[in-house]
């Protein structure tokens, strides 16, 4: 099977790479390098049916005949989408729109990987798929949201007046190795901090909450869904939910870190609570998730202390 991923040397990108290499498909990895790196996808090189080419999914391009077409091609980190605003909004249009006509042409099956943010900050919880949302068109988040508001809709009319075969995934929160220490996310944000010593930073109260799903997780139900034959968006992520306080003392224990947390005031239309209702993915699936928190936390500890080159005796780790 002849598999396409955009985005493929991206956080989740990289990973579904080897996830489908696993199950022995041949994979072709196309990524522009926006957001993406190749250090993510470096040890796939010498795999024989892995094949990377650098491409912007923005611009009409053709790869030839195609079984499978993943689209995980966009910025997803407040701080890469805030700076990369209209590559975001082309990423949702232009790129879905150029794999969409892929798909059609080779007669492919089509997953767009889509956002929780789709709900923005929700007036329903937990969020199930048949909520329609709670998001500003304008505010400064709208680039990513409205992006993947539109794919959604791109994808199902493709479906409904062209036929093609699709899926839409939900992806919610998710960590673990490879995630970028910079990008502003909660959990690579406190992992970063901790382990150099600085104070955790937590906006507003703390009070509002997130669900955290392991990427071995995450790219379970993916791939699952892929296989199904549900063609509504489907939730996956982990229904365990943290307040962002809760989150950051059990980054401080897990790290060892002697870091203080640190109030900063609440940023414009940051979701108060995010969680998924995965009923729909447990009973068409068979799936949900199997790491909690701490154990995903220790999961990627080595991957964090790598990352920020620290040995664990930096100012205010305690060695362990």
């Amino acid at each position: 099977m002849q598999t396409l991923v955009t985005g493929g040397a991206g956080f989740l990108g990289s990973h579904l790479c080897e996830a489908l290499l696993a199950e022995g498909r041949s994979v072709l990895c196309v990524d522009n390098f926006l957001t993406g790196t190749r250090d993510n996808i470096a040890h796939l090189a010498g795999e024989p049916k892995f094949e990377l080419r650098e491409q912007d999914v923005c611009l009409p391009f053709d790869p030839g005949p195609i079984d499978y077409i993943f689209h995980f091609a966009s910025a997803a980190s407040p701080v890469d989408y805030m700076e990369h605003g209209i590559e975001t909004l082309q990423a949702g249009s232009l790129g879905t729109m150029h794999c969409l006509e892929l798909a059609q042409k080779y007669h492919a099956r089509f997953l767009l990987a889509s956002t929780s943010e789709c709900y923005g900050d929700p007036l329903e919880h937990p969020q199930r798929e048949t909520y329609w949302g709670h998001v500003n068109p304008i505010g400064p988040r709208s680039v990513y949201d409205e992006s993947k508001r539109f794919a959604e809709a791109l994808t199902v009319a493709y479906h409904r007046y062209r036929k093609v075969d699709t899926r839409i995934v939900r992806i919610f929160n998710t960590y673990g190795p490879r995630l970028q220490i910079n990008d502003g996310r909660v959990i690579s944000n406190f992992m970063k901090q901790a382990l150099r010593g600085e104070d955790l930073t937590v906006y507003g109260e703390g009070d509002q909450t997130r669900s955290f799903c392991y990427v071995s997780d995450e790219i379970a139900g993916i791939v699952a869904l892929s296989m199904a034959s549900e063609r509504e968006p489907v939730n996956i992520g982990n229904p365990d939910e943290f307040t962002i306080l809760q989150c950051a003392q059990m980054v401080l224990e897990v790290t060892g870190s002697n870091s203080r947390i640190r109030f900063e005031p609440l940023p414009q239309d940051d979701p108060k609570q995010r969680c998924p209702d995965i009923a729909k993915a447990k009973k068409l699936l068979g799936w949900e998730p199997r790491v909690d928190l701490r154990t995903g936390l220790k999961l990627s500890l080595d991957y964090f202390r790598s990352a920020v080159g620290s040995t664990g005796a930096a100012k205010g780790i305690v060695a362990r």
